[in-house]
């Protein structure tokens, strides 16, 4: 078995994202719900999740790309959302990757 050198690397946001989604968060004309709707009505990327949720990837009206986690309600055209984000850097750069390679083909 081989053996792992150094310590285990783990990919983190930037102060200034943090403080940036924060203070979104805390803004009272945006809703979570509203932003995540907007990705949820037209995704780029619609793909299963783990136990039985879905991953939605897409760009909303404002230009920013979001991942939503949700969960479909059994009532038609409902879904429960568990989280949405913004993609930055790497992820970002894979999505827009593998949009290119979907519009090649």
């Amino acid at each position: 078995m081989a053996k792992i050198k150094g310590p285990k690397k783990t990919n983190r946001y930037p102060d200034e994202f943090k403080i940036k989604a924060i203070q979104l968060a805390d803004h009272p004309d945006i809703l979570a719900k509203d932003v995540a709707e907007d990705v949820l009505r037209k995704p780029g990327e619609d793909r299963p999740g783990k136990e039985n949720s879905r991953i939605a990837i897409g760009q909303t009206r404002a230009g920013r790309y979001l991942r939503v986690i949700y969960v479909p309600d059994p009532e038609p055209d409902s879904v429960f959302v568990i989280t949405a984000y913004e993609l930055v850097g790497k992820p970002l750069k894979a999505y827009r990757r593998r949009g290119r390679r979907r519009q090649i083909r």
